[in-house]
């Protein structure tokens, strides 16, 4: 069942002439200008190659697989790259499950034109042993919630998955140096993909007046809209692809016009995934530092006195109780020398007495260069 037929169905004809008086006054439904894109939000997981972007109200997962397998033979010495969308019905009621439908199709043919085309990804550098073994890195898209423009959403899950995964590292080995070794983590240090630059797909939608064009178009729109058209830039203003899956046709002029647009777009955006990529790497960096806790080691009985001469918390605490107890021993002995108060001063010691050796069995207990 195609989407953008089922979202027309549930939209009744009020609901279809709001929509269109809004976008003619220059107002969107959800406050927006029309060419304001949404606010985007990208977080990645524990594990390399997993991404997690919200655009709006479209949720989509993105996660990035690597195998050996051996390569075309028509392209020897190039890796393989694969994308794979999931339409669930969680995200929508007129997703089916089991056979892919043909909006999901598109959705992947279109991202994937957008990184093959342009070559983004060095695939050269994917091959291991030429002719016989090379990675085959695979694009797992789901998606969560539909909340319309599905495929500039899975376009930045893709490249930000694409950033962040590692390939083990490999190497030759064996008598004639054609047995190929996996290296893991703990032993090497994984490898990221050669990314030349990052194609940003920017999408646009049409209405029924040629002069209504609205960017980033939200679920309720994609159901009124009569057309659309997703063009893919780099940071640099190359055109990488350029898709318009029917509809009514659109004039050269307007099709400039979404181009410069999608060029300033697509500088916005690659600036808020690189730096999305870049603290990610960041906290990566931080969890492989190991922090361990200060433990004293018994080399010899040299390093043993000089452990013990140096001053340390537990001889400073010690030091400190001292004094404490030596100014209550000084009163004590000056109340006892004195006649009158023979019975308070011999209770005042008395009981100072055991706290003194409570206090003294405590310091021991604490710890310290007396105690060992």
């Amino acid at each position: 069942m195609d989407t953008r037929l089922a979202n027309t169905w549930r939209l009744t004809v009020n609901e279809k002439r709001f929509i269109e008086t809004a976008l003619s006054s220059g107002i969107r439904i959800d406050g927006r200008n029309p060419f304001e894109y949404r606010k985007l939000s990208i977080k990645f997981g524990r594990e390399d190659g997993s991404s997690e972007v919200q655009l709006g109200q479209t949720h989509i997962m993105g996660f990035v697989t690597g195998q050996l397998v051996q390569p075309y033979r028509d392209r020897p010495n190039e890796g393989t790259l694969s994308i794979f969308t999931e339409f669930s019905p969680m995200a929508d009621p007129s997703f089916e499950t089991g056979r892919p439908s043909e909006s999901a199709v598109e959705l992947g043919r279109i991202v994937d034109r957008g990184l093959r085309e342009s070559r983004a990804v060095d695939t050269e550098s994917l091959c291991v042993l030429a002719g016989k073994l090379v990675w085959a890195i695979r694009i797992d898209l789901h998606i969560l919630d539909n909340g319309g423009n599905l495929v500039d959403a899975a376009n930045i899950a893709a490249l930000a998955s694409l950033l962040t995964f590692r390939r083990p590292e490999c190497s030759l080995g064996g008598e004639d140096d054609l047995e190929v070794i996996v290296h893991p983590p703990e032993e090497r240090e994984p490898l990221p993909l050669i990314i030349h630059h990052l194609p940003i797909a920017v999408t646009f939608g049409f209405f029924s007046s040629e002069s209504l064009l609205v960017i980033d178009p939200t679920h309720h729109e994609e159901a009124v809209m009569v057309g659309k058209m997703t063009a893919t830039l780099n940071a640099n203003g190359d055109v990488c692809a350029i898709q318009k899956p029917g509809g009514e046709g659109v004039l050269q002029s307007v099709i400039m016009q979404c181009l410069r647009l999608a060029s300033r777009m697509a500088s916005d955006i690659t600036k808020k995934i690189k730096d999305a990529v870049e603290t990610y790497n960041t906290e990566r960096a931080l969890r492989k530092i190991k922090r361990h806790p200060t433990s004293i080691t018994l080399d010899g009985s040299v390093n043993l006195k000089e452990k013990l001469n140096e001053p340390s918390g537990h001889n400073v605490v010690n030091e400190l109780s001292r004094k404490h107890l030596e100014k209550p021993r000084l009163a004590s002995a000056e109340n006892a020398s004195s006649p009158g108060n023979n019975g308070e001063g011999e209770s005042k010691s008395s009981n100072f007495g055991r706290s003194s050796r409570r206090d003294g069995a405590t310091s021991n207990f604490v710890g310290g260069a007396a105690s060992w």
